[in-house]
């Protein structure tokens, strides 16, 4: 699939619907081995996600899909999303799809990076892409077809399914003043920000969404991150923690991704592929947007409550940038398909770094106001 083709056909959502709709008459009578339509078969799919539901925006990006692709395709097309722990563990979702348990799912790649480490850049890196650089490189800058590449050893299709945006640094019953205060620290991270927090005195451990708030409220962990405030709000974490800090710098632009199980996916008439990836594309846009509004009055409300903001110390994160592209460097020596990828995604954020580092971070450091306190210096 070329890049160009895939944008022009998800751009081409409404286009599609009248396509979809207007076609009844099952399969394609050419017989110059033109695709199959079949658009009046009837499909229907189960969907794991690694999320609950009362994540709305998270979770609801797989709602998104179900209803947008059931309305492209006269409602042939259906898709059934199950929240984590429903039909699946949450952190198994990879893997059901790739052995068809299900046949696609909704989840975090850095969850699945002990499979292979390079699943990361699927989602982020710390210190990497923002969301809408993760867009131009994935959509125009040739990483979809790197990432095909990859997820291809697992059976499966990978589809865009929406960002977060720079997500928080977390919730912390202690404060961070200097980067000897991460040691001994038990926190909840997954990803390769674990990793760099496990390189950093951190005893890093990875919690599905439901147990990270009990584990806080009894001492089980220190610290545990999550997305932003309108999540952290949702799962109360402001009453089991005092401080929370920012930037989350080892997740600047998280992406989430949905699962399709290629053998299935193969089965699908070719318009029935076509709605698939127009609804995919249309969630991916839209949970950055529902994140964006909902983000600023849950924080103002945190504020409101109590909570205490601040920004990580500067020599926490120029230690935690050193450790991280030690390992980049570390992970890619041994491994041809993970320097593949990190030679490509690095090229294109040092050219992403360059042009928003103009314009965007010119407007930002004039107009944006600082919120919380200011960063200490210390080491």
């Amino acid at each position: 699939m070329e890049r160009r083709d895939f944008t022009r056909k998800a751009l081409l959502g409404a286009a599609g619907a009248g396509l979809l709709t207007g076609c009844g008459d099952g399969e394609s009578s050419a017989s110059d081995g033109a695709p199959n339509v079949q658009t009046d078969k009837q499909v229907r799919w189960r969907l794991a996600s690694s999320f609950s539901r009362s994540l709305d925006t998270i979770y609801g990006a797989a709602e998104v899909l179900s209803e947008r692709l059931k309305a492209l395709t006269g409602g042939n097309f259906e898709i059934l999303p199950y929240p984590g722990g429903e039909l699946v563990p949450p952190l198994e979702v990879l893997g059901s799809v790739q052995n068809r348990t299900v046949e696609m799912g909704h989840s975090a790649s850095y969850y699945f990076i002990g499979k292979n480490p390079a699943l990361a850049f699927d989602c982020t890196i710390p210190f990497g892409l923002t969301a809408r650089q993760y867009n131009a490189w994935v959509y125009s800058g040739g990483g979809m077809d790197l990432l095909r590449d990859l997820f291809a050893d697992f059976n499966i299709l990978n589809l865009p399914g929406g960002n977060t945006g720079t997500q928080m640094g977390g919730w912390f019953n202690v404060e961070v003043n200097a980067l000897t205060d991460m040691n001994g620290l038990k926190m909840r991270i997954p990803g390769m920000g674990g990793s760099v927090m496990s390189e950093m005195g951190v005893n890093a451990q990875v919690l599905p969404s439901g147990e990270i708030y009990p584990s806080l409220e009894r001492g089980a962990i220190d610290a545990a991150e999550w997305v932003g405030p309108y999540d952290d709000e949702k799962l109360g974490f402001h009453e089991v923690a005092q401080y929370y800090y920012y930037p989350g710098w080892w997740e600047p632009g998280p992406a989430l991704t949905f699962y399709v199980n290629r053998d299935a996916y193969d089965g699908l008439p070719t318009q029935y592929q076509e709605a698939l990836k127009t609804a995919a594309a249309e969630a991916n846009v839209r949970m950055m947007a529902e994140y964006d509004h909902r983000n600023p009055a849950a924080l103002d409300r945190l504020l409101d409550e109590g909570t205490t903001l601040r920004r990580f110390p500067d020599g926490v994160m120029e230690r935690a940038r050193e450790v991280t592209t030690q390992l980049l460097e570390d992970n890619a020596a041994g491994n041809p398909q993970y320097r593949k990828i990190y030679e490509a995604y690095k090229d294109a954020r040092e050219e992403a770094y360059r042009w928003f580092g103009t314009a965007e971070m010119g407007y930002a450091d004039f107009a944006f106001p600082r919120v919380g306190s200011e960063p200490t210096t210390s080491a």
